[in-house]
């Protein structure tokens, strides 16, 4: 049986996502941040048996910043800045969420990500494909397009998964 990592933009639309695909036969555990439920059920993705974990970031994982001797106020002359290193990492706030998404990912061999499909929604899927990519090269992604979060819009397996394909304008 496959297991497939559901990963959306926000937790209400994680539930909503789950509740919908699973017609309501879910269970629900923690995840490592209190915010951010996992549901699972069982679901076939044309004609497969899959087992489905659906849990959610809350907006960005990442944040971007300037290394540690440019972030004072009087640490260097702000020009400097326009050719300063930024690094990319994981705030404190949400290193719950991204140890989450490890931990599922490992055990995973699909990651489907339910985000909005616009620049921001598009942002979020590399952060959470690095994170969930660090951990299982394996994983195949997905992305899921749906207009609107109710019964219907999505129910169609086939219909809603696309592969690789990310929002391009």
């Amino acid at each position: 049986m496959i297991k497939v990592l559901n990963v959306a933009e926000k937790p209400s639309v994680a539930k909503s996502v789950a509740t919908i695909l699973s017609r309501n036969q879910l269970r629900v555990r923690e995840g490592r941040s209190r915010y951010n439920k996992i549901f699972e059920f069982n679901y076939s993705i044309n004609g497969q048996q899959c087992h489905m974990l659906v849990t959610s970031v809350t907006g960005h994982l990442m944040e971007v910043d300037f290394e540690d001797r440019f972030r004072k106020w009087h640490s260097c002359d702000p020009a400097d800045l326009y050719t300063a290193p930024v690094r990319k990492h994981v705030p404190e706030d949400k290193l719950d969420i991204k140890r989450t998404l490890e931990e599922e990912a490992r055990k995973c061999h699909w990651l489907v990500l339910w985000l909005d499909c616009d620049r921001e929604g598009e942002n979020i899927a590399f952060e959470m494909m690095e994170v969930c990519k660090g951990v299982n090269r394996n994983l195949t992604i997905r992305r899921a397009r749906f207009s609107a979060l109710i019964e219907g819009s999505f129910l169609r397996p086939s219909l809603f998964l696309l592969r690789d394909e990310l929002v391009s304008s």
